[in-house]
């Protein structure tokens, strides 16, 4: 999956309090889904910038 991808998944959910059927958003996320989403927001800027270097 790229990281693009993994963060879209969240996109919705994470702003929306009834975007889930039980419970909020902040009842769906642990540790090492906030470190993944984390992780994958660092490779894009990551990749936007060395696209930036190369213009």
């Amino acid at each position: 999956m790229s990281a693009g991808q993994l963060l879209d998944r969240h996109y919705i959910s994470t702003r929306y309090p009834n975007a889930y059927a039980e419970g909020s958003p902040h009842e769906y996320y642990d540790d090492r889904t906030a470190k993944e989403a984390q992780g994958a927001a660092a490779q894009i800027i990551e990749w936007v910038a060395s696209a930036h270097e190369g213009a």
